[in-house]
C-alpha cells in the first residue's frame, strides 16, 4: 500500500477541522496556515469531501466548513477514499491480472498476501473514526487557537461582544495637547 500526500493530507485537515468547528464554520485558509498544507490543494481536497457528504460548506462572511455528519460516524477509510486515495498494496491494482492471462490465472505468487493485508486496512481503517482521532489529539493537550474571532471589550458596556479580528483594532483618541 502507498498513502501518499492527499491521504495524509485529507486526514490530518479533516482533523484540524473537527477540532475547531464547534466555534463554527472553519476556513481553508486557516486549515492551511495551520497544517502548512496548501490552500489550492485543500480547496481541490475540500471539494471531494463535500462530494461524499463527509463536509458541508457556508459560504459568505464568517463561512467555512463544517462536519457533515457526526465524527464518530466519518472513518478514516471515508475520507481517504473520499479523495480518491487507493486502498490497494496488489500489483495489479485488484484485478488479477499480475502475470499475463496465460500464466496461473495472471495470479502473481504473492497475490493473495496482498489482498488479504488490504482487506486488514480496509477493516482497520473503518474502525478509526475521525472521533477517535480527535480524542487522540484532545488527549495531548492540544491548544485552539481560533484565527479568526477573538473576544473584545466594547468600551462603557460591562458585556464582552465577539467580533472579527480585523475589525478589533484599537482606536487611538485623538490627544489634548494643550
Amino acid at each position: 500500500m502507498r498513502l501518499t500526500t492527499k491521504g495524509r493530507f485529507a486526514v490530518t485537515a479533516m482533523i484540524d477541522l473537527a477540532l475547531r468547528e464547534t466555534h463554527g464554520p472553519v476556513t481553508l485558509a486557516g486549515i492551511s496556515q495551520r497544517q502548512k498544507i496548501s490552500l489550492s490543494y485543500l480547496e481541490q481536497l475540500f471539494g471531494k469531501l463535500r462530494r461524499f457528504n463527509i463536509v458541508e460548506s457556508t459560504r459568505g462572511p464568517g463561512g467555512g466548513y463544517t462536519l457533515a455528519r457526526k465524527a464518530n460516524e466519518i472513518s478514516v477509510a471515508d475520507i481517504i477514499v473520499a479523495v480518491d486515495e487507493p486502498l490497494d498494496a496488489t500489483q495489479c491494482g485488484g484485478k488479477g491480472n499480475c502475470h499475463s492471462d496465460e500464466e496461473n490465472h495472471g495470479l502473481c505468487m504473492t497475490h493473495d498476501l496482498w489482498t488479504n493485508l488490504n482487506s486488514k486496512m480496509v477493516d482497520y481503517l473503518s474502525s478509526v473514526s475521525l472521533r477517535d482521532l480527535v480524542q487522540q489529539q484532545e488527549g495531548r493537550g492540544i491548544v485552539l487557537h481560533d484565527l479568526r474571532h477573538k473576544k473584545i471589550k466594547i468600551e462603557g458596556v460591562k458585556s464582552e461582544k465577539t467580533a472579527p479580528v480585523v475589525a478589533a483594532k484599537k482606536e487611538v483618541a485623538p490627544r489634548n495637547l494643550s
